[in-house]
């Protein structure tokens, strides 16, 4: 297992778990932590940004080139009505204290609205106003706590970074002196009784002294800043027994060399400190291997509207827009790129990319920013940068967005983490007092091979090797997660409810009739040209099937949630939705979904639906109620129950004509007893998918991304989700297992290290194989459970 690390002075930290009132700290910026927590606390933090900007001359005029603006925009991703966003690469960030400071920044500056961590990217992403602010004075306080940028615009044209190699040269000065050590000890192992041996013994036993001084000071110097740090600023790290093992074997072995007691135990310590870092080497490299980096975001499910030179229009998906391209954007849709406005009038809601929800404004010429929500009417946009699918994904699990609920796994990994130390070094005490009762010479090797041997490491990373690398099955099985927390959330689900138009029935397939007075070519064209700002699968449906190919600048366009559409051009206008909302009395509605139309307040009449459900909705319906109680919602008529009963397992609830308000009201009623997952198409379910426990957005081809969900589903695979739930049920088992093989190692080793029967070094061989066990064991039974998906596709 290998050793539980996090550095302050910039060297790796995988594995370290420090907990002090509620937050973990060390590694980089423990300086700062220290200072905030102390009971000068909150003075010294706020005085922590104030050195930014007393900084050292030539620390200021280093970074004065982010005083230019043409610099400072091609830096920034967002820059709008006084509102900066910008992502910087952290190469010091090494832990979870890391991001914890570094998401705190809104506490050192006010005009930091939001910071946010890709821990293996190593970058932040800074939200801030620059009313009294800038990207240099941000930079400068991140210099001053530790976290100094690495800012090149070689960087963002994609360049190659350097390659942190320390623990490379540390592993190479460890494993030269551990093998020259072992070659001048050799004559001391076989007790050779040779005159020039015995001559220069004490040569060979300061030259063993010599070469372990750059092992103990340099190679694992790591550890003793690690211990350092957390003691000095009163937390009891994981490095702590480490460190101690390490300076005992050292001070022990200088002393017997020193008044001529023995050759000490050199071998043993530069064995130690080589194989911890041998140790850590591999686990590097079997991290990298099994690396699960949300690679799903390059099947990210986002289409938008591309407009060709003809004037067709076609659908295509986002990694595909090129420079130059003409899109469609509509109503409620995403800006997926940077681009210029066209045609249209803008009503921008940023709040997905800075999280302020007061929208702004833009006419022809001016720029758009991916990531905006058009609120009201069609623009015509064109392309100015290509899409970055990353970028989407980062602003969905915007920390605005994010539902405060912490896993089990993490609070029990915390909880051991926060003990685990304590309860070693008692272990390793009381062993040491035994063994110097009993026999003097065992004390030593007992408490060193105690403290090495026992990690809680492999218990920390059960957790998020087996969510991580479900999240990349899931995603290349076209079912995309936020994060793994959804995972945990997901194997809980006992109540699952559906939304209809548009989640279980398809859009592709509609038989749709008129029945009413027929519309003139004026009507036709308005009522089109109004359906085509619309992203309801209805409208979307429709705007197909017209045939008039006349597209007018409207006026005005409202989208009433729930209710309907209008569009005005000039002196007329026509009103696209429910009957009560164009008017039409409700007694002569007709008992199926349909769209009613109604032209300069005088109703001309309805578009019929005749609903053709996905295909496997019936065996999806029957898989799920085996296990859960399941639910429908729609804001349709009651038109279609019977023939939903007929698919539908028994003591379903089934409720229609519901308002985006009653749907989020049905689902926190549900959640008092019950674990409820959300089915919905996006829409007028935004509501009820961020109340429940998950909410699962069902995909068809369409460019509508909210915020509120936790999933979304591309509407191709809907028959499978009885499955994704089943798999992240068997994912809770493997962490569960993997739990109990970390328990079963811990006690096996400690029984042999407390007996005498297991020396330091051969613990510090065993060690890495613990991390590395549990990485592979989980990484492979989530790779068996991917492939039954696959079995159960084919």
């Amino acid at each position: 297992m290998i050793v539980s690390k996090c550095y302050h002075c910039g060297d790796d930290c995988n594995r370290t778990k420090v907990l002090f009132d509620e937050k973990e700290f060390c590694c980089n910026g423990c300086k700062t932590v220290y200072e905030i927590f102390t009971t000068n606390g909150l003075s010294n933090f706020y005085d922590i940004e104030e050195r930014a900007g007393t900084a050292p001359n030539e620390i200021q005029r280093k970074y004065d080139f982010l005083e230019n603006q043409d610099i400072v925009e091609k830096l920034v991703t967002f820059n709008d009505e006084g509102v900066q966003v910008v992502n910087l690469s952290i190469p010091s960030i090494h832990c979870s204290s890391c991001i914890w400071v570094l998401e705190n920044l809104n506490r050192l500056n006010t005009s930091i609205t939001s910071s946010q961590v890709n821990f293996p990217k190593k970058t932040i992403r800074v939200t801030y106003t620059i009313n009294d602010f800038s990207l240099k004075r941000l930079v400068l306080m991140l210099s001053s706590i530790g976290y100094e940028p690495y800012i090149s615009l070689d960087e963002y044209n994609k360049k190659e970074r350097k390659v942190d190699r320390s623990l490379t040269y540390k592993l190479g000065v460890a494993g030269f002196a551990f093998g020259n050590v072992m070659l001048f000890s050799f004559p001391e192992y076989f007790e050779v009784e040779e005159f020039w041996l015995d001559r220069y013994k004490p040569v060979f036993r300061w030259l063993m002294f010599a070469f372990s001084l750059p092992v103990v000071f340099y190679a694992g110097s790591g550890y003793f800043v690690s211990a350092y740090k957390g003691l000095r600023s009163k937390l009891l790290n994981i490095d702590v027994p480490i460190a101690l093992g390490i300076l005992m074997l050292f001070l022990r072995s200088t002393v017997d060399i020193v008044f001529d007691l023995g050759s000490g135990f050199f071998d043993s310590l530069t064995g130690l400190v080589f194989f911890l870092l041998l140790g850590k080497f591999f686990q590097q490299k079997t991290y990298s291997f099994l690396s699960f980096e949300r690679d799903y975001k390059s099947y990210f499910p986002i289409a938008v509207t591309k407009l060709k030179k003809n004037g067709d229009e076609e659908n295509i998906q986002i990694y595909k827009i090129k420079i130059g391209d003409r899109l469609l954007i509509r109503s409620n849709e995403l800006i997926p790129v940077d681009c210029i406005l066209i045609k249209g009038m803008a009503e921008i809601d940023y709040s997905f990319v800075t999280g302020e929800s007061q929208a702004v404004f833009r006419q022809s010429g001016e720029k758009l920013f991916a990531g905006g929500k058009q609120l009201s009417g069609a623009l015509e946009v064109e392309v100015l940068k290509s899409v970055s699918q990353s970028y989407l994904t980062q602003l969905w699990g915007n920390s605005v967005f994010a539902k405060d609920k912490v896993t089990a796994f993490q609070t029990l990994t915390d909880s051991i983490g926060k003990r685990f130390t304590i309860g070693i070094l008692t272990i390793a005490f009381i062993a040491t007092a035994y063994w110097l009762l009993h026999m003097p010479s065992m004390a030593l090797n007992v408490f060193t091979a105690v403290l090495i041997i026992a990690c809680p490491c492999a218990i920390a990373l059960a957790a998020p090797f087996t969510l991580g690398n479900m999240l990349r099955i899931f995603g290349k099985n076209k079912f995309y997660l936020k994060n793994t927390n959804v995972i945990e959330r997901l194997a809980k689900i006992n109540t699952t409810i559906f939304d209809k138009t548009g989640t279980i029935t398809t859009t592709e397939k509609d038989t749709i009739l008129y029945e009413g007075v027929a519309l003139t070519e004026a009507e036709t064209a308005l009522l089109k040209t109004t359906l085509r700002a619309s992203n309801h699968p209805l409208s979307r449906s429709l705007y197909e099937i017209l045939k008039s190919n006349a597209i007018m600048t409207l006026d005005e366009f409202q989208e009433y949630t729930g209710k309907g559409i209008e569009g005005r051009s000039k002196e007329h206008s026509i009103k696209v939705g429910s009957a009560s909302y164009v008017g039409r009395n409700s007694s002569d509605t007709i008992a199926s979904t349909a769209v009613y139309v109604s032209s300069d307040e005088s109703y001309k009449g309805c578009f019929v639906f005749k609903n053709k459900y996905r295909q496997g909705v019936g065996k999806l319906f029957n898989s799920l109620g085996e296990h859960m109680q399941l639910g429908i919602l729609s804001g349709d008529n009651d038109g279609e129950k019977q023939q939903l009963k007929k698919i539908l397992p028994e003591n379903t609830d089934l409720l229609f004509n519901q308002k985006p308000e009653n749907k989020l009201e049905y689902i926190k009623g549900l959640q008092k007893d019950r674990n409820v997952l959300m089915v919905g198409d996006g829409l007028n379910d935004a509501g009820a998918l961020a109340q429940s426990d998950v909410g699962i957005s069902v995909s068809e081809n369409i460019n509508v991304f909210s915020p509120a969900c936790d999933a979304i589903l591309d509407a191709s695979v809907l028959s499978k989700l009885p499955l994704f739930i089943k798999m992240s049920r068997k994912s809770i088992q493997v962490i569960k297992l993997s739990f109990l093989l970390s328990l079963c190692y811990n006690v096996v080793g400690l029984y042999f290290a407390v007996t005498g029967q297991l020396q330091p070094v051969v613990a510090a061989i065993l060690m890495p194989l613990s991390s590395i066990s549990i990485v592979v064991f989980t990484t492979l039974f989530t790779n068996v459970l991917g492939r039954r998906i696959k079995i159960n596709e084919s």
